[in-house]
């Protein structure tokens, strides 16, 4: 690998890393809402509307337009309208979760299933993702996980 594209695939790791670090605590801060508004479902409206604003007033900062082509809709394949309905179910279900089982291992599970579900995807190449078999070591990977979300649970 060359040293640029090992370098920035490095940086897009640690973006990522920083990205899920933020998963904690957008949990965290949301089922705090859960509690002052008195449901995990206003909660989630709550958080969803903020993250509304905020990417329309980066939208308009970056691309200085709020544009969609209303044509490509009925050309566009249906299941790529479902992020926004699989977003709520991600929020929702950790505002749920976390008062259940923590911080930890209501992340370390909702993690665990993005894996599980991630390595189908790319087994098999689904929603244009290039495809990358299961092989030992990522299988290994994914039991190592799920070991790591056992010992979390019972100690």
């Amino acid at each position: 690998m060359k040293k640029t594209n090992y370098l920035l695939g490095s940086l897009f790791l640690l973006w990522g890393i920083a990205a899920g670090m933020a998963s904690p605590v957008q949990t965290s801060v949301n089922t705090q809402v859960r509690y002052a508004v008195q449901s995990p479902f206003i909660a989630s409206l709550i958080s969803f509307t903020v993250g509304t604003c905020v990417l329309a007033l980066i939208t308009l900062l970056v691309d200085h337009k709020i544009k969609i082509d209303l044509g490509m809709i009925p050309r566009a394949p249906k299941w790529i309208w479902t992020g926004g309905m699989l977003g709520v179910v991600f929020v929702t279900s950790n505002i749920l979760l976390l008062p259940v089982l923590g911080s930890a291992l209501t992340v370390v599970s909702v993690l665990c299933g993005q894996m599980i579900l991630a390595m189908i995807v790319d087994h098999f190449g689904w929603f244009g993702v290039a495809a990358h078999r299961l092989n030992g070591p990522r299988a290994a990977g994914l039991l190592l996980m799920i070991v790591g979300i056992l010992l979390i649970q019972h100690f």
